[in-house]
């Protein structure tokens, strides 16, 4: 669960006490509650951390011990928003779904088409460079361009709202595919924290569950695609940066996924982070752009794993099964594993903005926040 050298590094997260939804703490093998000082991680991460005094919970064994339900994603106020097509190999596949027109039958007749004309061109490119658009004049000559190829290789990053505060799910909870989706797969993805003045402030994991046939069918369709009940998990814990855990151990990063399904198959995945096409600050400042986040916002940098392994007939390519277990990690912020369900079948969400506010209050955190 916890990165490999978990007793230097410091973790932040959300607990479900017996009180409510709490902040914590892990450094030094210590876990602390640090409600009374910052109620939401989102004021945690406005914070000086090492001005913050929490109260001892347990160490590491008990957190251990914990049940799943125990482990909340560790944002809560904080919009929850996606990077799409940041890697040359999520561009193709995005192109070949668009294609496909969401018919995963006629994915593997496009795949070949689509990798010949522009595999190798569009994975050394520069986004928004001269290449760039020497490349995409080439395409838009002989028919080929397609709007994933904009954002792949264009100046302007795609950004998109993956869920909404408090909807995204822990470590251990069941992640939701729509049950009308016949071909859809797990994002293996690091996710980025960033405070309302648009600092990062760490990293943590995510999984942003794709529909490719709905996408497929019509980019409009984004939303319906991605945010659904219990279609996002991330976790366990955010790593804060510190001498120990800086930038540029997300860019480094190996992201390994593993699926293990109770029909007795397996897949292996892995995103490489050095391969993503436009650096993480940047991806950052294009979310930013003219708004500000009061609260902060999480920030999904995208994959570059596409799963065309064949899981049933010849073809088809990977598709979710009930029952799916999926272990996203890295060794320098830990794992996050869940098991899959249908959005339909997953506990609805139902603990809002309201509930939290009132749990808040009736446990006199946000009268000693005033104070």
């Amino acid at each position: 669960m916890l990165p490999s050298d978990c007793t230097r590094a410091t973790l932040v997260g959300r607990l479900l006490l017996d009180e409510g939804p709490t902040p914590v703490l892990i450094r030094n093998g210590k876990v602390e509650d640090v409600s009374r000082q910052a109620p939401t991680v989102s004021d945690l991460l406005e914070r000086d951390i090492a001005s913050i005094q929490g109260e001892h919970l347990f160490d590491l064994d008990t957190l251990f011990s914990l049940e799943w339900k125990r482990f909340l994603s560790p944002f809560d106020l904080q919009v929850i928003k996606a990077a799409g097509v940041t890697f040359a190999i999520s561009a193709i596949e995005r192109v070949i779904e668009e294609r496909a027109r969401g018919d995963y039958r006629e994915a593997a007749t496009i795949r070949e088409k689509v990798e010949a004309a522009i595999g190798g061109a569009i994975r050394s490119l520069v986004p928004g460079s001269e290449a760039a658009d020497r490349l995409k004049a080439t395409l838009i000559e002989n028919g080929l361009w397609s709007q994933y190829l904009e954002v792949a290789i264009g100046p302007d990053a795609e950004i998109f709202t993956k869920t909404a505060p408090l909807a995204s799910v822990g470590w251990g909870a069941e992640i939701g595919v729509r049950s009308d989706s016949s071909w859809n797969n797990p994002e293996p993805e690091v996710v980025l924290a960033v405070s309302s003045h648009g600092n990062i402030r760490g990293a943590t994991l995510g999984n942003d569950v794709n529909l490719r046939d709905f996408e497929g069918r019509s980019a409009l369709l984004l939303s319906k695609a991605k945010d659904n009940n219990a279609s996002c998990a991330i976790g366990p814990f955010i790593r804060l940066f510190d001498e120990h855990f800086t930038i540029e151990d997300v860019r480094t990063a190996v992201i390994d996924l593993a699926i293990e399904g109770d029909d007795g198959f397996t897949l292996e995945g892995r995103s490489l982070m050095s391969e993503i096409s436009r650096p993480p600050e940047e991806l950052v400042r294009q979310a930013m752009s003219e708004h500000h986040y009061p609260d902060g916002f999480a920030l999904f940098l995208g994959t570059l794993f596409a799963p065309t392994d064949d899981r049933d007939e010849p073809g088809r390519g990977f598709t979710h099964k009930i029952g799916d277990v999926v272990r996203i990690s890295t060794p320098t912020i830990g794992a996050l594993v869940n098991r899959v369900t249908t959005s339909k079948d997953a506990p609805p969400w139902e603990f809002g903005m309201r509930d939290l506010m009132r749990n808040l209050a009736s446990r006199g955190l946000l009268e000693s926040e005033v104070q």
